[in-house]
């Protein structure tokens, strides 16, 4: 029993040695390869058969994910003598094998145009029955930096503080950047602080010997840029004599545009005025009177008159006080003084001859009512 055990043993160990010298893989390059985004980069599978090895052969690129649940998605495949390049989408039209003829020997593979997203564990798998082969490569595709930006942070001026920063907006990380000055010493001023990560150097109570030219490296694994800086100190400016200047400066405006309202309110007042004084000449001329009503009313007064000779002495007292009462006053305010009086004549053949009333209204006269008399003096 123990025999045949043994005899069993050594046939399993006979098998797996022929197994293990059949189908090798014989690639000796890096296990992991860094490469710049827009290169090229070569994955080496070389393998050898053996005359063990009688089946087809299958070669299969496949790229790992980063989850282990997740499923490993096939790059590139040859199988039945015939290469499948187009296989995975992402890489479609940028991998394919090295070889016209894998099946020689070289199951190496090339990736064109490489971007950050290629970035991934590939795994070269070779099988012909009984032979199975399989290689891993660790592929870092990084992009290299982009031109930095440098820039001055604080007021350059002697005894401030200054902060120079240099910043790439792309680039993979982990990124350094470094600083020299390329002008007179070309060493970096005692007082500057380097922040290697950040970029930046600080200068405090900078004087005007740390100008000049500064150079700035932005750099990661696989390549650099840089950026060129003039930093130029200079004395600070007299902030009295300009604090002084724009005070005079407002204080001119103020005035100026006090003066301006001040002449556009005399104006206003003055323009006010002028408009008041010609209202009020208006209100005092009176309005001329009309001839028509004038000569109406000379004829109504002349009429009453002409009527007063056929009144009796008895009615003339009331006659008076109602009559003459009711004549307008407008009609004799014209003085008496501008109409010439006849002088009385002692001619007792000729006698003055006596003037209607309504010629005596229009010569100025006052009409007066005298009674009739007779010859003692009695009134008739």
């Amino acid at each position: 029993m123990d025999l045949r055990i043994s005899r069993l043993f050594s046939v399993c160990v006979i098998f797996l040695t022929g197994s293990a010298r059949g189908l090798q893989i014989s690639s000796s390059g890096p296990a992991s390869l860094e490469k710049a985004s827009g290169e090229t980069v070569s994955l080496d599978c070389a393998f050898t058969l053996s005359a063990q090895d009688s089946g087809p052969l299958d070669i299969e690129w496949s790229i790992q994910p980063s989850d282990n649940q997740k499923e490993e998605k096939v790059v590139i495949l040859y199988s039945g003598d015939r290469a499948y390049e187009d296989y995975y989408p992402p890489l479609k039209g940028r991998v394919h094998f090295n070889s016209p003829d894998p099946k020689n020997g070289d199951a190496s593979i090339t990736i064109m145009g490489l971007i950050a997203s290629d970035t991934g564990t590939y795994q070269c798998k070779v099988k012909k029955v009984p032979g199975i082969g399989s290689k891993k490569v660790l592929l870092t595709v990084m992009v290299r930096p982009s031109k930095p930006r440098c820039s001055i942070e604080g007021s350059p001026y002697v005894g401030n503080e200054v902060v120079l920063r240099c910043k790439s907006t792309d680039g993979t990380s982990p990124m350094q950047y470094t600083w020299e000055k390329t002008s007179d010493s070309k060493l970096l001023p005692a007082n500057a602080v380097l922040d290697v990560a950040a970029g930046t150097v600080k200068i405090r109570n900078a004087t005007m010997a740390v100008s000049g030219s500064y150079l700035c490296t932005a750099e990661n694994r696989v390549g650099a840029e840089q950026c060129v800086l003039e930093l130029k100190i200079t004395t600070p400016p007299n902030t009295a004599g300009v604090i002084a200047g724009s005070v005079i400066g407002v204080l001119l405006f103020l005035l100026l545009l006090a003066l301006l309202l001040f002449c556009c309110c005399r104006a206003r007042q003055r323009k006010k005025y002028e408009k008041e004084i010609s209202y009020e000449i208006r209100e005092d001329v009176p309005a001329p009177k009309s001839r028509i009503s004038t000569a109406r009313s000379f004829t109504s007064v002349g009429s009453q008159r002409s009527s007063l000779g056929s009144m009796s002495p008895s009615n003339l007292h009331e006659y008076t006080k109602s009559q003459y009462n009711k004549i307008p006053s407008e009609e004799y305010e014209a003085p008496p003084s501008h109409v010439p009086v006849p002088p009385p004549s002692h001619n007792p053949v000729n006698p003055p001859s006596r003037v209607a009333g309504p010629n005596l209204s229009r010569m100025g006269a006052v009409p007066v009512m005298t009674p009739a008399q007779n010859r003692d003096g009695s009134i008739v």
